[in-house]
């Protein structure tokens, strides 16, 4: 059979490589794909972080102004209280002063729209005077957070408590008090403003702030005290644990985040700041859904218009390699077109060995070869004996049959991919073994003869009674100066020689022309 040192389609000359034009295809709409794709994301990626980048600008700026408002709104009770203080440790609250101090309250009170009263009470919690015209009745404030921390702190600093309900109409008040001192640093009792939650859910409606949205007011230890939106029943929780005050403030007495809310699980972008003057910590935020509504809808059409666009590209693609396969599929049977035809051009079609055409070209390439390794080339002609009375006797479909049979012997013996079995002409038939010597070529012819005797086809024109076949081998080592008509003469010689000799035998002739004759017999 052929080799690759004989094969038509390895004849010498540059191959180029083919550029697998359908995978190249895929890759590039793959790279299209995934850099439309990655567009869309740096530039969906970029636009969400400059939205979120103004939000926490705009929240940061919003906790501004709500300290400095929270600020200004207490600071300016705690200058009230101050002065009312002094006043009434200067002038006492005896009998003869109630009435000056009632006036002088509810005077303050006017002038401030936060407030909502302003109470005195003794060392036992019992009014003394307020701001209204008519003193409270019931069992007085000793229960109270802010009258108990004054009974036990000596502090004139002024105290911010927890949100109460006033006693006095059931109004949502924020307590700011000032312990009241005898000449001996005595507790005596507690003067209390109190602000009105309203005022702090009017000024937080004052900002534009979506449904979602939420402002807060409370105490540093965590204490809700004003919240928008107003949730009657939130009113003095502890959101101690929420991200704000558990991770937050311990590292900055401002900033922002964006988290969700451990109040009402709404994620939201916070601003937060705690006031200097007062424990006290305002905080702003805006709902995710509001502040990214505008990238949602930028995002939604942005990725339409990238998804038709990658079905065009998609489809186009898909048509370019339905093409690219249909031209390999054209490309690939006019290749077995040529192979075809190349087969027939230079294989034998009867018993599919090689003709004399291919022979020609492998003997070409074998004396080049055997040349430049200094390896000896072999070379054995053999013919069926008495094949023209196997004709006569049995005609020309069953002789055809009688060469298949032969070539199918001849080629089980031709182990090697570097040998090649030719038919050389009518009847006759050679094989080509490189890197062969004599020996190993008369082994070869050996068992060539006994493959086609196995094959036990009567032949009634023989003297043996079956098919049988003569072989002349020859053996030499090419010198680059060889004729390949002189390499078939004397292989031919030794072939003629085995048939003189009495046919079904094996016969060699060596280099110095001498014949040898290995007789073989089945009888």
């Amino acid at each position: 059979m052929p080799n690759r040192h004989h094969d038509v389609h390895h004849a010498p000359g540059i191959t180029l490589k083919r550029l697998p034009l359908r995978k190249a295809a895929v890759c590039f709409i793959g790279a299209v794909w995934l850099c439309l794709c990655g567009l869309l994301y740096l530039q969906l990626d970029q636009s969400r972080s400059h939205d979120l980048s103004l939000a926490q600008v705009a929240s940061t700026n919003l906790t501004r102004a709500m300290a400095q408002q929270a600020e200004d709104t207490f600071m300016k009770a705690d200058l009230v209280l101050t002065s009312l203080v002094d006043l009434i440790q200067m002038d006492g609250a005896g009998p003869q002063q109630l009435e000056r101090l009632q006036k002088t309250f509810a005077r303050r009170v006017l002038t401030l729209d936060q407030l909502h009263g302003i109470l005195l009470f003794d060392r036992n919690g019992q009014w003394v005077v307020t701001s209204f015209e008519s003193l409270p009745r019931g069992p007085g404030v000793a229960d109270r957070e802010y009258f108990k921390f004054h009974q036990q702190n000596v502090t004139s600093v002024a105290h911010i408590g927890p949100a109460i309900r006033s006693r006095e109409n059931g109004e949502w008040i924020i307590p700011i008090s000032k312990r009241i001192n005898d000449k001996d640093g005595n507790f005596q009792g507690v003067l209390l403003a109190g602000i009105k939650m309203s005022y702090f859910d009017q000024f937080f409606k004052s900002f534009s702030l979506d449904d979602k949205g939420s402002m807060f007011l409370g105490l540093t230890d965590g204490t809700l005290l004003a919240r928008r939106p107003f949730v009657e029943s939130q009113i003095g929780t502890s959101v101690a644990q929420s991200e704000i005050f558990k991770n937050l403030l311990p590292q900055a007495n401002s900033g922002s985040a964006m988290f969700t809310s451990s109040i009402d699980g709404v994620t939201r972008m916070y601003g937060y700041r705690q006031l200097e003057a007062y424990p006290l910590v305002v905080t702003a935020a805006s709902s995710i859904d509001t502040i990214l509504a505008g990238w949602y809808d930028t995002a939604f059409r942005s990725s339409i218009i990238v998804a038709l666009v990658l079905v065009g590209v998609g489809l186009f693609g898909w048509v370019f390699i339905y093409q690219v396969r249909v031209g390999e599929q054209v490309e690939k049977d006019l290749r077995r077109a040529q192979e075809a035809l190349e087969l027939i051009a230079t294989h034998d079609s009867l018993t599919g060995l090689a003709n004399r055409r291919l022979f020609e070209r492998a003997l070409d390439i074998e004396f080049g070869r055997g040349a430049r390794q200094v390896s000896p080339l072999s070379l054995i002609m053999l013919d069926i004996d008495y094949f023209k009375r196997y004709n006569d006797t049995y005609g020309h479909v069953v002789g055809d049959h009688c060469l298949a049979e032969v070539a199918r012997a001849l080629k089980s013996c031709c182990h090697r991919k570097a040998d090649l079995a030719v038919r050389y002409g009518g009847e006759e038939f050679a094989v080509l073994l490189p890197d062969t010597d004599i020996h190993g070529a008369m082994t070869i012819a050996e068992q060539i003869r006994r493959s086609v005797i196995d094959k036990n086809i009567s032949h009634s024109g023989s003297p043996n009674g079956y098919v049988t076949v003569s072989l002349g081998c020859y053996s030499f080592v090419p010198s680059g100066r060889d004729s390949m008509d002189v390499f078939i003469q004397r292989a031919d010689a030794a072939l003629y020689q085995a048939k003189h000799s009495g046919r079904n035998r094996v016969a060699s002739l060596s280099t110095e022309s001498s014949v040898e004759t290995l007789m073989r017999s089945d009888r």
